[in-house]
């Protein structure tokens, strides 16, 4: 586990010195809050910085912030503007960019710092990372960005928040972290049109609305995007994220993004990637709904993330930086494994095609999924009715969406299109991006299709592996909405994500269908009008195709056996 280690300056080493509220001016005049952690004893020490809107005074903050402190860093926790303590108006994302770089520079200049300055922080706390970063502040030395959103509308492809992001909406509301026990989300949820779902929820936000007005990716949505400038970005990344996580596709793309795009060799070849077994909230357990991923799923996470400032704050040769740039955890066979790059180079992409004799409706149907291209086949149909949509299974907070579920019973339902391999003969991994190729048509003008990899387990355990959807309007861009013409044939492209996973022998490789996965996106209401302002509805004929001018299929990254 070379890369989990922690080196050998974890042990404690310093008492801890805390001022609270320093006051910290912005550009426009705005004053931010920041607690700053640092060693009590005379010297500079370098600096990590964390910015906040979840409230730097959390128990998780001063944990984190004393343990790189009494190792010899100086700490800064900032609430980000209109949060917290700091002053002004919070406005997500919108001023972040900004304020990091000015943050940045404040703690460079500071006398107990020695002008070399890194970021730290998941989430939220990450995407403000890159937005900070694409500004190149001058004093900013390394980065480590844990689970982080991509920009809008990757990850969520709808045109539209997502229902569970109202969640997320009221939590961080005001200056204080609102319960969000208190509202019945599960009910909120089903509120139309979208652009007053706050209402539902009982706090009215104009945040969400005015996000509800911009129903595809226009100039207000490319003010707060970062992954088309990785160019600018000049500094080692340590990027961390989970196969689980409810926000994955970013972490891989911006290894990818980095590796592929940055000008200086030497800043490509200090990118890390690290990928486990993991939630949202990673490296917080082995065990992730009934799926337990053994003993050696938790790492000394900390240590590591130690090892990477040491080396690149204090210069410490501890040769992190000469070990593989891509380190996985291989679900199913539940170990740790080095990689040279993302997707590993010996991946052979495979498609498995979809077959049946028309009837692939539930898993009681004879949808059948092989490496076979498929013949004169008939078409499979269904009829998807928003408002009985098909659930994804999750709690409905938005703390976390999804995990490893038994979908068994959601496809017992005929609007759900089940296709499976028979039983393996021998283990296949899955390494890497997946993806699917659907054709298919539609009696409405504007629908979904999603599609699910899952895993059958012989004692019926249908275990989620990964997904993704595609909004019809959008499947030429999300800044190039279009109507589709009912009846006619498209082709779809659907990002189902990235997983590591071998299946076992014994075990079955399934693919499922369906137009609606719900509460994790909106409902398409399939009338081809407003995403946000409408309530009405209307039921769509849905036709998948494959046949040998139409083959639908899923397409797996395989990683050769004994490679």
């Amino acid at each position: 586990m070379g890369q989990t280690q922690p080196s050998d300056s974890a042990r404690k080493t310093h008492k801890v010195r805390i001022e609270f509220d320093r006051r910290v001016p912005m550009r426009d005049g705005v004053e931010l809050s920041a607690d700053v952690y640092r060693p009590d004893a005379e010297g500079r020490f370098p600096v990590i910085l964390s910015r906040t809107p979840y409230l730097k005074t959390g128990d998780q903050s001063l944990e984190t912030a004393r343990y790189f402190a009494e190792r010899g860093y100086a700490f800064v926790f900032m609430d980000v503007r209109g949060r917290g303590d700091s002053d002004g108006e919070f406005v997500p994302y919108r001023n972040d960019g900004r304020d990091g770089y000015d943050a940045i520079e404040w703690c460079a200049a500071q006398p107990w710092s020695d002008g070399n300055v890194g970021t730290l922080g998941g989430s939220y706390l990450a995407r403000i990372q890159w937005l900070t970063a694409v500004l190149q502040p001058p004093h900013l030395r390394a980065m480590i960005a844990l689970v982080t959103p991509s920009d809008p509308f990757v990850e969520w492809p709808t045109g539209t928040p997502g229902p569970m992001h109202l969640c997320w909406t009221h939590m961080t509301s005001g200056r204080a972290l609102q319960n969000v026990s208190a509202v019945e989300w599960t009910k909120v949820y089903e509120h139309l049109p979208l652009i007053t779902m706050d209402e539902a929820a009982g706090r009215v936000s104009e945040r969400w609305r005015e996000d509800c007005r911009h129903e595809q990716l226009d100039g207000y949505w490319r003010e707060i995007c970062y992954q088309d400038s990785f160019e600018r970005v000049s500094v080692p990344v340590l990027h961390i994220s989970g196969w689980y996580d409810d926000e994955q596709i970013g972490t891989p793309l911006n290894f990818a993004g980095m590796v592929a795009h940055v000008p200086s060799p030497e800043v490509r070849r200090s990118q890390k990637l690290l990928m486990g077994p993991w939630p949202h909230n990673v490296n917080s357990s082995q065990k992730l709904g009934e799926v337990d991923f053994g003993p050696e799923a938790v790492i000394d996470l900390r240590g590591y993330e130690l090892r990477w400032f040491d080396r690149w704050l204090r210069g410490e040769e501890n040769g992190i930086d000469r070990e593989p740039p891509v380190r996985i955890f291989v679900m199913g066979e539940n170990r740790w494994r080095d990689e040279q790059e993302w997707p590993p180079a010996r991946t052979r992409f495979t498609s498995y095609y979809l077959h049946s004799g028309g009837g692939a409706n539930s898993s009681f149907g004879d949808g059948a999924l092989s490496t076979e291209p498929p013949s004169d086949e008939s078409a499979d149909t269904y009829t998807y009715d928003p408002a009985r949509p098909v659930p994804f299974i999750t709690e409905p907070v938005s703390a976390q969406i999804g995990g490893p579920d038994d979908y068994a019973a959601i496809e017992r339902r005929g609007d759900v299109l089940v296709y499976t391999t028979s039983e393996l003969g021998e283990d296949v991994e899955v390494t890497g991006p997946v993806r699917v190729e659907l054709y298919a048509s539609s009696s409405a003008r504007d629908t979904d299709y999603m599609a699910m990899l899952l895993d059958v387990h012989p004692s019926g355990f249908v275990q989620r592996l990964t997904d993704g959807m595609v909004r019809a309007r959008f499947r030429e861009g999300m800044d190039r909405p279009s109507l589709l013409e009912p009846g006619r044939p498209y082709c779809f492209a659907i990002d189902c994500w990235n997983t590591s996973h071998v299946f076992r022998a014994g075990h079955r490789i399934r693919l499922h269908l369906a137009s609606s996965a719900f509460p994790k996106y909106d409902r398409n209401l399939n009338t081809g009008g407003s995403l946000t302002q409408s309530a009405e509805m209307a039921r769509a004929e849905q036709r998948v195709y494959h046949d040998p001018g139409r083959p639908s299929r899923l397409i797996l990254p395989i990683i050769p056996t004994g490679s």
